[in-house]
C-alpha cells in the first residue's frame, strides 16, 4: 500500500530466501566481533537465507575490510555484503583514521560495483559500549543486507 494516492512506492521485502550473501569479519577485538558476527548469522537464517548462501571471511582488522568486500563484490558471488568489526577509542588519534577511512572505504566499494554492503563496524568509546551493540547491530545488519539485496533487485526490473 501507497502513502500516497497513484504514487508507487517500493516495499520493503524482508525476504533472504534464495539471497547469496558474503560477510567480512575482522579479528582485532575479536569476542565483540564474533558476538556481532553470531547475532548476524542467526537474523540471516530467520529471514530464510540458506547456510549454503552465506560465506564468511576474516581479515586482521577494520581498515583491511573494504579490499575484501571489494574482492567479495567483484566476484560477481553475492547479492549483498556484510561488514563487522570493532573499533574501540584508544588514548591515540587511530580511533578517529580507522573509523573514518574503513566507512568511507566501505561505501566507495558499494558505490564502486553496486552492491549493497551493510556496514557493521562498531565504533564505541568503551569495550562495555561495543559489547551491549554487537547483538543488536549484528542484527540490523543482516536486515539491511536483505532489504537492501531485494530493493536493489526490484530497481533493476
Amino acid at each position: 500500500m501507497s502513502r500516497f494516492e497513484n504514487v508507487f512506492e517500493f516495499d520493503s521485502n524482508l525476504n533472504g530466501a534464495g539471497l547469496r550473501v558474503g560477510i567480512v569479519m575482522s579479528r582485532f577485538n575479536l569476542p565483540v566481533c564474533e558476538g556481532l558476527l553470531s547475532a548476524c548469522i542467526a537474523e540471516l537464517k530467520r529471514l530464510g537465507v540458506g547456510d549454503d548462501d552465506m560465506s564468511i571471511a576474516t581479515c586482521p582488522g577494520a581498515l583491511e575490510i573494504p579490499l575484501i568486500l571489494q574482492s567479495m563484490a567483484n566476484s560477481g558471488s553475492y547479492d549483498a555484503l556484510i561488514a563487522l568489526g570493532a573499533v574501540i577509542r584508544g588514548e591515540t588519534y587511530h580511533f578517529e583514521v580507522v573509523s573514518n577511512d574503513s566507512c568511507r572505504a566501505i561505501m566507495e566499494v558499494q558505490l564502486d560495483t553496486g552492491v549493497p554492503i551493510a556496514n557493521g563496524i562498531l565504533t564505541c568509546e568503551t569495550d562495555e559500549q561495543a559489547e551491549v551493540r554487537m547483538q543488536p547491530k549484528g542484527s540490523d545488519c543482516a536486515q539491511a543486507a536483505v532489504e537492501m539485496a531485494n530493493l536493489h533487485k526490484a530497481l533493476s526490473q
